[in-house]
């Protein structure tokens, strides 16, 4: 009976551990999942319009029932803004994103998401919503961490080197033929990883996009919500552009369907409760620090049952991408508690560190 009351309060102590663990597993499946489903054909517009509206049904209800007496009355004006949010945001950087998948791999894509906190914070600074002052070293560990992040996803990107030959156990015929999965061409690939990198730059844009919104619309799952239905719109109306034929909208019962609803209803409704849960318990610096263990799922799996090749080149780049993230991370920690201990004013860039750190994928 001790032994499992003991048990019992170690892990209610490690709860938000746990949490956080569980959440970068969802991000690695989530990484895995939609490489499968269009690799397996499905267009990735498409792919898109049926992600956003799994996830618009998932969290309707709660936003509805959960926020009902909080949440303050909506503007034609905000309204707007919040479309115009989704469009340059959520809509922009997930159709990108996807585009992207077809040409390189789910590793690359979860490697590059490392990039999102220093892309925001070069952004954040030119719009002067973050300062520099690399007087103090918190301020140099934010700049030198920026640039060596992105200097470690293009290194990644491209960058190859010998392959790491203990993970090649399997027989050469099936590396030809993940060659073919992966793109016909180098050019594919250097296509795919620019792509990628402007999909971490739009979703930079919508983090930097969320503070002055958050302010006006405080009732975040409602606004997430919102955000979530109005990309749906947007997406839809870009894929019947692009995609006309009618037999790449059908899905059944198979991975595209389970990819679309797992994106959909497991990352941005389930995760998105656990790391609000995290940071509250924790603080967001806690909850970024766990963001490099999705690489790692991500890869090891790719690694063993797609049978893809890692090579040492991306092995160097994930590692300048993990001490830029950081670096950065560092930085910020250090400086909230310079401000928590009175040595500088509230800053305008709380909310961004928040919506950085919290990570939705929406």
């Amino acid at each position: 009976m001790k032994s499992l009351l003991s048990y019992v309060m170690i892990m209610e102590s490690n709860k938000p551990y746990i949490a956080m663990l569980f959440i970068q597993c969802v991000y690695a499946g989530m990484a895995l999942f939609s490489k499968a489903a269009i690799a397996k054909g499905m267009n990735p517009c498409v792919f898109v319009v049926y992600r956003q509206a799994f996830a618009t049904l998932a969290l309707a209800p709660f936003a509805f029932f959960v926020e009902r007496k909080n949440s303050s009355p909506l503007s034609y004006k905000l309204l707007f803004k919040i479309f115009l949010v989704s469009l340059c945001g959520i809509t922009l950087s997930l159709n990108l994103y996807y585009f992207a998948m077809n040409y390189t791999s789910a590793t690359f894509a979860a490697a590059t998401t490392n990039t999102i906190p220093a892309i925001t914070f070069i952004m954040a600074a030119f719009l002067r919503m973050e300062s520099i002052s690399i007087k103090q070293w918190h301020g140099v560990a934010k700049v030198l961490g920026s640039l060596v992040g992105v200097c470690g996803a293009l290194v990644f990107a491209f960058v190859k080197g010998p392959p790491i030959k203990f993970l090649n156990w399997y027989p050469d015929i099936h590396k030809e033929s993940l060659d073919i999965r992966y793109g016909d061409s180098k050019v594919e690939w250097v296509k795919g990883s620019l792509v990628m990198l402007l999909a971490n730059t739009a979703w930079s844009l919508w983090l930097i996009l969320q503070s002055p919104i958050v302010k006006q619309y405080p009732a975040k799952l409602r606004l997430t919500t919102l955000q979530c239905f109005f990309s749906f719109i947007q997406s839809a109306i870009w894929a019947v552009a692009v995609e006309r034929n009618v037999s790449s909208w059908k899905i059944g019962w198979d991975v595209h369907l389970f990819s679309v609803a797992y994106c959909g209803v497991i990352v941005t409704g389930i995760t998105y409760w656990l790391q609000l849960w995290a940071v509250e318990k924790k603080g967001p610096v806690f909850t970024a620090m766990f963001t490099p263990l999705a690489l790692i799922i991500t890869a090891i799996i790719s690694a063993f049952l797609w049978k893809e090749t890692l090579h040492w080149g991306s092995v160097c780049g994930a590692i300048l991408l993990v001490g830029g993230l950081y670096s950065v991370l560092w930085g910020k920690n250090k400086e909230g508690k310079s401000e928590t201990n009175g040595q500088r004013s509230e800053t305008k860039e709380e909310t961004i560190l928040e919506s950085i750190t919290i990570h939705i994928s929406n």
